[in-house]
């Protein structure tokens, strides 16, 4: 299953320069990074091509990230060496990395919404070539490279996530990267997006850029790699062949597993009415077309709706007004028969609703405290965590316990910091804690984003196991692979509006992201109106026999 990097000349799609595949364009050797109580890598080898895409993959935990921060100067190794084109180096911070010509785009991109394109780019590298008509031709010139063919003083805010991340590129490059480390870059982009994407990567290749792509989409991977190194537990465990290799494969030396499926292969949908969203309006200052336009929605016990969109089209404030962290301007929100529009998020959550936040280090944690502090918030109120008007610490301790055995939250103990953890085991944890309590709906926005597939997999079981016990569930999630295959009826909005409806059985990633991009259609287009006894996805689907 393992094999050696290709050949000079052997890697996807050609394209790899001949006069510089001798000399690495980056080699690791035997870095090995410890902090206290933890080996993050041990005598990792690492060796890429110049002029390939080289993917990087392995569990939350296993290494990659700290392999990563240490070649981009961010952390240095407790042992082994960096060449980068042939030459040992020592990077102390970015900007030597920078400096040697490595550059990295991170998962969440690090752009200021109100500065134009030109502005971001130039923000910090002034001295490069001024701030004038030199700089401006020289960001026009690698824009092209790029694939970035927007006005540079357009406002940042007004770019859609695909542009954004080609901005984020661009400032890399325009500081003279030629190796770049691509972190999660398809993670919240729709197919058409990845495809864009990759085509700009082969063009960039062709022209001699290096790419170390690291990603939890092994399909992707395969697509669109020359080579792939697997981390597991921190050190390599083989380079393989995407040509030859398969997903199945990868899962198996990332993880010793099988990959997981999100597939949902029995219907436990009810005509027990949990969630109903009527009208639910939100108009933001100073802009005429409203977040969110007469939104109407229903959920039912033992049903899973998904929500389908493109970043910035109105998913955000859809959960958002929903939990009550957004007051709406028009609308209800009704829980089991239960008006909640007046009321706030506590009350909410009192109500019974469980809330897996979008950014689980920013909404979900607190990344200071121990795992047993983070499992009372959201929950003061209530049992185990609280007793009468005081904090249960005891409760709150053996709860605590509980998640982490049952949800398979890889820790040294309850003690230690949230922010120690991998995202991975960050995100079971708060999974963990959002099932307990018996909620009768579940909001889980992009549950497993940035997740790798062993987490992954459990993410996935433990929802489709409290779905079948009667949760109603309420997806958002950017992997259309697993809204299509947790779903039981899917909702495309766009442009604050529930556009669509899609049958999870029969669409396809692909006819979802024209959807989703305006571009194309799928179901029908009713506005998102529910009536409570025709959705495609609701009673009906009970008694279609399951399979799909």
């Amino acid at each position: 299953m393992t094999s050696p990097v290709p050949e000079e000349g052997t890697g996807h799609d050609a394209g790899v320069p001949s006069d510089t595949a001798a000399v690495p364009a980056v080699r690791l050797s035997g870095i090995t990074k410890r902090f206290p109580g933890v080996v993050a890598n041990s005598d990792v080898h690492l060796g890429v091509r110049a002029g390939e895409v080289h993917a990087l993959c392995g569990e939350n935990g296993a290494g990659k990230s700290t392999l990563m921060k240490i070649l981009y100067g961010m952390q240095q190794p407790d042992e082994g060496t960096i060449e980068v084109e042939g030459r040992e180096v020592v990077f102390r911070s970015p900007a030597d990395a920078i400096d040697a010509g490595v550059g990295m785009v991170h998962q969440h991109f690090m752009l200021a919404d109100n500065l134009t394109v030109l502005e971001n780019v130039l923000l910090g590298a002034e001295k490069l070539h001024g701030i004038g008509r030199r700089a401006r031709a020289r960001v026009s010139e690698l824009a092209r490279r790029a694939g970035l063919t927007v006005d540079l003083s357009l406002l940042v805010e007004e770019l859609g996530v695909a542009d954004r991340q080609r901005v984020e590129i661009l400032k890399v490059l325009y500081r003279g990267a030629r190796i770049v480390i691509l972190d999660e870059p398809t993670a919240v982009l729709v197919p058409q997006e990845v495809d864009e994407l990759f085509a700009t990567l082969r063009e960039m290749r062709a022209d001699g850029y290096t790419f170390l792509f690291i990603s939890h989409k092994l399909d992707e991977v395969r697509a669109i790699a020359d080579a792939v190194t697997v981390i597991r537990r921190g050190t390599t465990v083989g380079t393989a062949d995407p040509r030859t290799v398969t997903s199945r494969q990868l899962a198996e030396m990332m993880v010793g597993s099988e990959l997981p499926s999100p597939e949902t292969r029995v219907s436990s949908v009810t005509d027990v009415e949990v969630l109903r969203v009527e009208g639910l309006t939100l108009r933001s200052e100073g802009s005429e077309r409203p977040l969110l336009d007469s939104i109407d929605l229903t959920v039912r016990a033992g049903e899973i709706v998904g929500i389908a969109g493109v970043e910035g089209n109105g998913q955000v404030e859809l959960v958002e007004a929903v939990m009550g962290m957004r007051r709406a301007h028009a609308g209800t929100v009704r829980l089991s028969g239960v008006d909640l529009t007046s009321k706030g998020t506590m009350a909410r959550r009192e109500a019974g609703i469980g809330y897996v936040p979008e950014d689980r280090t920013r909404h979900g944690l607190l990344l200071d405290e121990p795992l047993w502090s983070n499992r009372i918030l959201g929950f003061q109120s209530r049992r185990p965590v609280s007793s009468g008007a005081w904090l249960s610490i005891e409760g709150a301790r053996t709860d605590t316990t509980r998640i982490v055995e049952q949800f398979d939250v890889r820790t040294p103990g309850i003690d230690v910091a949230a922010g120690a953890l991998s995202g991975g085991n960050q995100q079971k944890l708060i999974v963990g804690r959002e099932l307990s309590g018996d909620p009768v709906l579940l909001i889980a926005s992009h549950p497993t984003r940035g997740v790798d597939v062993g987490a992954q997999a459990g993410i996935w079981e433990h929802i489709k196991t409290a779905r079948a016990n009667g949760l109603a569930v309420l997806l958002v999630s950017a992997d259309l692979d697993e809204l299509i295959g947790l779903s039981d009826t899917i909702k495309v909005i766009y442009g604050g509006r529930l556009v669509a409806d899609a049958d999870p059985r029969s669409v396809t990633p692909e006819d979802l992201g024209a959807a989703m991009t305006g571009a194309g259609e799928v179901g029908t287009d009713d506005g998102g109106t529910d009536d409570g006894g025709t959705d495609d996805g609701g009673t009906d689907r009970s008694t279609r026999g399951g399979d799909r």
